[in-house]
């Protein structure tokens, strides 16, 4: 017993994946994070490239042009330094920004665009050395090192490749144009970025599906943990059955409304209480109760009732006692025959007509159906 409750064998139900969710305990990877950031610098220099390369140039192209200015205006070298900065600044801020949204998509993306707290509240176990040093030599963290190896040597391939192709442009062996310089940097920046960022993607999914098989093993639950949990999701059965048997009251109310019109007579109390009662003395061994209600539904019974001419009987301690001791679809109580005889025996005998009309289209039509 102890080891069926013990051992975590149970998938993780849909309330812990949330609740661990609330917390921030998901499959986050941080390769997904590094390869978001480097694809939306990638597209910001794709994009943005040619302009950040023009601006550039012209700010270099306007430091080198005056460098043999003899005659230096303080005021002019100001304005100079203000429009070069200001020029720069921008050319740095559309990349900035794209990686800064880029890492923030994908932070929500992997927490499925819910923003959670817990994460960032202080934990005092982070101070402990025992604890630190467990988690320093243990697999969670050999793990990521290894990622970072993988990373590293595939950046460093990728890049090198990338470097040792373009060792024989005319760039290195003769004097070009600046504008030339632009160029080749701009371009080899986007050939090395688009092969690293392929790189990354590889390993990101490597990682991410590491992280989404280790989260899954975490939230693991035990066979007792998964009782316990569907008996605060669903309730003690005690509590269970009386909320269902409280739904089928309010479900058949309507059903019981549709049999109103086989009732023999309704006992009410004289508002707060109605119970509708049938007999048949060729198929029922006693009175069997086919509505039964009290307050606003009891209302709506003795309504119906007067509609279909249906006698209403003011007996409060009778109808108290069927609604207390009787059920819907069920004979009356043994100790109630009396009582219930004396009023349906007065019911025949004032309605006799209708009773009577009654039993004999009853028995036409069963002796059709024979």
């Amino acid at each position: 017993m102890s080891e069926e409750s013990g051992d975590k064998t149970e998938q993780p139900t849909d309330r812990r994946l949330s609740d661990a969710l609330g917390k921030g305990q998901f499959a986050k990877s941080q390769e997904i994070q590094t390869a978001f950031v480097l694809m939306a610098g990638v597209w910001a220099l794709q994009s943005y490239g040619g302009q950040l390369l023009k601006d550039l140039t012209g700010v270099f192209q306007s430091v080198f042009f005056h460098l043999h200015d003899t005659a230096i205006d303080v005021n002019n070298l100001q304005d100079k330094a203000s429009e070069s900065a200001m020029t720069l600044v921008g050319c740095v801020a559309t990349p900035v920004i794209a990686t800064g949204v880029g890492g923030l998509v994908a932070g929500l993306v992997q927490s499925r665009f819910r923003l959670v707290s817990d994460p960032i509240s202080f934990n005092w176990e982070r101070l402990n050395p025992m604890a630190g040093f467990k988690r320093i030599f243990s697999f969670q963290a050999l793990f990521p090192a290894a990622v970072n190896l993988v990373k590293l040597g595939a950046i460093s391939w990728f890049s090198w490749n990338q470097v040792r192709s373009v060792l024989d442009d005319p760039i290195f062996n003769a004097p070009v144009d600046i504008s030339r310089v632009g160029t080749f940097l701009s371009e080899t920046t986007m050939r090395i970025g688009s092969r690293v960022l392929l790189a990354m993607i590889l390993i990101a999914a490597i990682d991410y599906a590491y992280q989404l098989w280790k989260t899954q093993r975490d939230l693991m639950m035990t066979k007792q943990e998964v009782k316990d949990e569907g008996k605060q999701s669903e309730g003690n059965p005690h509590v269970k059955g009386e909320m269902r048997k409280r739904r089928m009251r309010r479900k058949s109310f309507k059903a019981q409304l549709e049999d109103l019109p086989n009732a023999d007579v309704v006992i009410a109390n004289p508002t707060h209480i109605a119970v509708a009662l049938r007999y048949d003395r060729d198929t029922m061994a006693a009175p069997r109760i086919i509505a039964m209600a009290k307050d606003f539904n009891a209302l709506r019974i003795r309504e119906l009732a007067e509609k279909l001419q249906i006698p209403v009987m003011e007996n409060k301690p009778l109808a108290r006692m069927l609604f207390k001791y009787g059920k819907v679809d069920g004979d009356i109580p043994l100790q109630l025959y009396t009582a219930v005889a004396e009023i349906l025996a007065y019911v025949y005998r004032v309605n006799r007509f209708r009773y009577y009309s009654r039993t004999q289209t009853q028995g036409s039509t069963a002796s059709q159906s024979s």
